[in-house]
């Protein structure tokens, strides 16, 4: 299977998993690019994967079923308006010979969920490099269960998260941590790939618990500190 990314929007990404003439698509924001590459690409079959309701994850899903009306739809409660198969933590999802483990990561939204297959992990907005998704719920409590979940993960574990927020959130940790060497040196290697226009994702569960200070926050209440102020940090983005 070949993973990679398409954008959408201004930051966000659009996961395919490729597997010959199958391709599963994770969040589509918007239908427009992903039915080019799937026209241009001969693609026979499509199942999409949603990891929770927000608008910039599942606005292109009702254009591409109308391309695709044999899509398979998989993704939570949230989304079962969207949904063929309504899925909930624990359940293991079969696609293509693959299994999709599904985590709850609720948070950023009450019924967020991530996919884990292989070492590849779809957390759409409930983990970014560097950083989280907004706690929108207000459930500080939830959001941090979440992060304790994907810091038991193997440390080679791929994050393959929805947003390109890495140089922002490495700004931030800077901030916080200025003498840190080791997010100084990542945030100077995460410039020169933007500069290029390159994606800093996917990175793995390693990476962050060296970078990510909400990931690497010890209790409920300095996460939600570190979390409260990055909300205010450089125009609110991420």
């Amino acid at each position: 299977m070949h993973t990679f990314p398409i954008k959408a929007f201004t930051d966000n990404y659009i996961w395919v998993i490729e597997e010959q003439e199958k391709v599963i698509v994770v969040d589509p924001g918007e239908s427009g690019k992903v039915l080019a590459y799937l026209a241009e690409h001969t693609i026979e079959e499509v199942t999409i994967l949603l990891t929770h309701k927000h608008d910039d994850h599942v606005g292109g899903v009702e254009a591409i079923v109308a391309q695709y009306p044999k899509t398979i739809i998989y993704g939570p409660e949230e989304t079962k308006e969207f949904n063929d198969q309504t899925i909930h933590s624990g359940d293991v999802c079969e696609i293509y010979g693959k299994n999709f483990e599904v985590l709850d990561t609720p948070g950023h939204t009450a019924g967020h969920i991530s996919y884990l297959m292989e070492e590849q992990l779809f957390c759409g907005d409930a983990l970014f490099s560097g950083g989280c998704g907004r706690v929108f719920t207000g459930d500080y409590h939830a959001q941090y269960n979440t992060l304790q979940i994907f810091a038991q993960l193997q440390k080679s574990v791929k994050v393959y998260a929805a947003h390109e927020y890495t140089l922002t959130n490495l700004e931030f940790a800077q901030s916080i941590e200025p003498t840190n060497s080791v997010i100084g040196e990542a945030l100077e290697g995460v410039r020169k790939r933007r500069e290029k226009d390159q994606p800093t994702l996917p990175s793995t569960i390693g990476r962050e618990l060296e970078i990510n200070l909400l990931l690497r926050a010890k209790t409920e209440e300095e996460f939600t500190r570190l979390r409260k102020l990055r909300d205010n940090f450089l125009g609110n983005i991420g």
